[in-house]
């Protein structure tokens, strides 16, 4: 005969046992190669940071200063971060290799601005991690805030940058829609994606198929003209990484600014659902408040 204790401590062993009978039928359950993608898919969120300039102060709102810079590449490092070549996220929405490991991140920075040679250069060395810029071609060589085609070409032997496009001088798609007929608009669309490509390709000998898009404007033709033109992936300014949700022709990126340091530059890797109640939170506490 079993006491009450006993019966207790049967029955404690009894659960025990169903719970790890549960768990070992999990573990054992065969998973298919597409539940374990829709799994590695779900987990995507690969933050791609955008820097234009870099210097010793904020001289405009585009300039990251160095040491705000460096603290970035701190924050990384300390917190498990890989950077991973852009190339490796364009392969992935493009079927052409796995999803990004957790903790990735790109580093991208457009325009070509003297300062991506002297101030980020030596710490894209320091650091060994790869960054992609997008430069305008018309810039190169001739505006005196540029890199030179030679300072560019010192970038490239590194290893650690890839030089993509960002059309041929940066114009505003929405201004030249509005100022130009049907026609020459087009012209003039496949004139800044085309000669672009085909002058980086002809300075570096490397593939150029991804394209940044001036001040981050896009719509569905201008889409269509930059597949047609031979690019594989474009990149905007929409501010949340890249999930399995995001189109590869217009993934998105975070624009980086001086005040995105400390809390402000952490809050760009929160996970996105507690970032959307922290949002949900504040959107709320304001409701009935009077500006």
């Amino acid at each position: 005969m079993f006491n009450g204790k006993s019966d207790k401590l049967i029955n404690r062993y009894a659960i025990k046992g169903l719970s790890l009978l549960l768990l070992s039928i999990v573990l054992l359950t065969p998973v298919s190669a597409e539940e374990r993608n829709s799994q590695d898919n779900a987990s995507v969120q690969v933050p791609i940071l955008l820097y234009h300039r870099f210097g010793p102060v904020a001289a405009d709102v585009m300039t990251v200063t160095t040491p705000v810079f460096i603290s970035h590449l701190e924050y990384l490092r300390a917190n498990g971060y890989s950077v991973i070549p852009l190339r490796q996220l364009v392969d992935y929405y493009l079927g052409k290799g796995p999803p990004p490991p957790p903790r990735s991140v790109a580093i991208t920075a457009d325009d070509g601005h003297k300062s991506v040679y002297t101030d980020m250069l030596p710490l894209v060395k320091k650091y060994r991690i790869p960054v992609t810029i997008f430069i305008y071609p018309s810039a190169i060589s001739n505006a005196s805030y540029a890199m030179t085609w030679d300072q560019i070409r010192e970038l490239k032997k590194t290893g650690l940058f890839d030089i993509q496009s960002h059309t041929y001088w940066h114009p505003n798609f929405k201004k030249e829609r509005e100022r130009l007929s049907s026609s020459a608009y087009e012209k003039f669309v496949d004139m800044q994606m085309r000669k672009s490509r085909a002058k980086l390709e002809k300075e570096f000998d490397t593939k150029i198929d991804m394209l940044a898009w001036p001040f981050g404007i896009h719509d569905d033709f201008l889409i269509a003209k930059a597949t047609e033109a031979g690019y594989v992936g474009t990149f905007t300014i929409e501010g949340h990484s890249a999930n399995a949700s995001d189109k590869v022709m217009k993934l998105p990126r975070h624009l980086l600014t001086n005040a995105n340091k400390g809390k402000a530059f952490e809050w760009i890797f929160a996970n996105p659902a507690y970032q959307k109640m922290l949002l949900s939170k504040m959107t709320s506490g304001n409701k009935g408040k009077k500006e």
